[in-house]
């Protein structure tokens, strides 16, 4: 929802007069939207000029630059600029060379600026018109179709040709060759709604994607159940390869666009699932774009662009362009190191060291208490999240699950002759990098000490040994962290675990039995964290709020150990064997 304004009438007109002062030295306002200033020393170009509906920046003002468009004409939310702003623009970007007017295919842009040409050519000013047609939902027949995000690669295309100094008529060929060449299709998650309405402009079903949708709301080929990542990037992918251009090629400029709520982590992240499936089909990718470049105010969705390339395409696709909202200058390529040639870090030396048969047989035990832990944490993460939101950032539950899933994907890739103490070190290693955070370089540093303290030239793995162990993973953490018990941390369960293991093993229990009844221990006292005020980390500004819940830490830590006490308890057998003391 868009809550900064005054007017909600009088929006279009205030966002575009805060824009102009921002990039008061590159462009200029006039009456109707925005031009480029000049150059110095430039030759006059042909001028293209877009425009369409304000609520889609960086499009249209946002392109205007060196390298793209000339001027663009600012209507209102989502409307049609009316013929005389059009004018307006397009009579402040002549150089003397003629006019390009470029816009999506709406009825409403079609008049105005079909009226605006005419009024032009009628005072001498050659004007000509692109549309673009890019939209593969909206029509079966190309030119009846809208545009939508792939506007952008045919103004890109045209306005590098103007920058190159080609004339009016090359110029509009080029477009017209760009328009051909590119298809787009998208989808919504949720409605855009506009400035000062209480409800959007439309609405998707619940658990549903809107295929096809426009970028205001205009109807799409079908809604479709929610998809994960990889099946909405074939999604896309099969649906511009089943309307691919007459001229499709082996080169393709693809844009991953984001309609405006869309995250950029989101869009990078379908990027990775998108561009395998583009060269599995034999594509070569020129210098993709991911990010946002025509948005819809605040509608959820993406759509994905592919504009097929010959040489000249290619060549104006490349060309630099400097605008506002878009930018692209070619690298100092020969400065770079070649990918091939640059040691991944994966690729360090990863020989695994002998081992006793009680450290191999103990690290048997951990892969499957890691393998417990990353289903556990995965059906707790929202739970865990919900606790730490009352004081802290709600991200505890997403970094046990991205640490303990590393940690044991790293266990998985260990040779099975592995000991404990290189295995919990690999873990280890992983869960701190991927995890991040405070809570990953604690579990991280904790589950590396536990296993050094064991080693893998164990003669026997005992309770007695595991206690020390579990001692040690408890001394690493209150080492590193600088917290003490009573602080409202991990630390309130932790301890009082340890306590109470090497009480019951003290007094004869097996490790199973031990583990499983200080585990309850644990579980006891995160409960119990409920009444404490923190006095370290994020929540200790935040004390008060936090009284009433009990902390994160503590409660994933006795959720933990108390997941590891049914696995000590499915291995009972492996246990018993290497408490007998069997030597290496």
């Amino acid at each position: 929802m868009t809550t900064i304004y005054d007017d909600p009438q009088d929006f279009a007109d205030d966002q575009l007069a805060g824009w102009l002062a921002l990039y008061a030295d590159r462009v200029r306002g006039v009456h109707g939207g925005v031009v480029a200033l000049p150059t110095a020393g430039a030759a006059p170009q042909v001028a293209v000029v877009i425009g369409g509906g304000s609520g889609h920046y960086p499009a249209f003002c946002g392109t205007v630059g060196p390298g793209l468009a000339t001027g663009a004409v600012v209507g209102n939310i989502f409307t049609s600029p009316s013929a005389a702003q059009v004018y307006s623009v397009a009579k402040a970007a002549d150089q003397g060379r003629g006019v390009v007017l470029s816009f999506g295919n709406y009825a409403g842009d079609n008049m105005n600026f079909g009226l605006a040409a005419e009024r032009l050519r009628a005072e001498g000013i050659d004007t000509r018109i692109v549309v673009a047609t890019d939209d593969i939902a909206s029509a079966t027949a190309v030119a009846d179709r809208r545009g939508i995000a792939g506007d952008f690669s045919v103004f890109k295309a045209m306005g590098a040709a103007a920058a190159e100094g080609s004339d009016l008529d090359e110029v509009e060929r080029i477009g017209n060759a760009s328009n051909l060449a590119t298809r787009t299709i998208g989808v919504a998650f949720s409605g855009c709604t506009m400035p000062g309405a209480q409800e959007p402009l439309f609405t998707v079903p619940a658990g549903h994607l809107g295929l096809g949708l426009g970028i205001h709301g205009e109807p799409g080929i079908e809604d479709v159940p929610m998809l994960r990542a990889t099946e909405l990037a074939h999604l896309l992918v099969d649906k511009l390869f089943a309307d691919r251009s007459p001229v499709a090629g082996e080169r393709v400029a693809p844009m991953l666009n984001g309609l405006g709520d869309t995250k950029y982590e989101e869009l990078f992240l379908l990027w990775g699932r998108i561009a395998p499936l583009l060269e599995a089909r034999g594509l070569t990718l020129v210098e993709p774009e991911v990010g946002e470049i025509v948005t819809s105010l605040d509608m959820g969705g993406c759509s994905l662009t592919l504009q097929w390339l010959d040489d000249e395409l290619e060549r104006l696709w490349r060309a630099d362009a400097y605008t506002p909202g878009y930018r692209k200058m070619a690298a100092p390529v020969s400065a770079l190191v070649p990918a091939a040639s640059v040691a991944d870090a994966a690729e360090r030396d990863d020989a695994t060291p002998p081992a006793t048969p009680a450290s191999q047989r103990a690290a048997l035990t951990v892969r499957a208490a890691l393998r417990a832990m990353d289903e556990l944490l995965r059906r707790e993460e929202d739970t865990l999240g919900r606790i730490d939101a009352v004081a802290g950032d709600g991200d505890h539950g997403r970094g046990m699950v991205k640490g303990v899933g590393a940690a044991a994907k790293a266990a998985g890739r260990a040779d099975e002759a592995a000991g404990i103490a290189f295995l919990l070190g690999r873990a280890g290693s992983a869960w701190a990098e991927y995890a991040g955070g405070t809570s990953g370089v604690l579990w991280g540093a904790g589950l590396e000490a536990f296993g050094r303290s064991i080693g893998d030239d164990a003669e026997q793995v005992s309770p007695q040994v595991v206690v020390d162990a579990a001692a040690a993973f408890a001394e690493s953490i209150q080492h590193l962290g600088g917290a003490a018990r009573g602080d409202k941390t991990l630390l309130d369960a932790l301890l009082p675990f340890v306590d109470a293991l090497r009480e019951r093993v003290d007094a004869g229990d097996d490790l199973a039995v031990a583990w499983g009844a200080a585990a309850q221990v644990a579980e006891r006292e995160a409960r119990a964290t409920a009444e404490l005020r923190p006095k370290v980390g994020r929540a200790r500004p935040l004390a008060e709020k936090s009284v009433g819940t009990p902390d994160a830490g503590a409660t994933s830590m006795g959720m933990i150990l108390t997941t590891i006490a049914d696995t000590l308890t499915a291995h009972q057998a492996s246990i018993a064997a290497t408490t007998e003391g069997t030597n290496a």
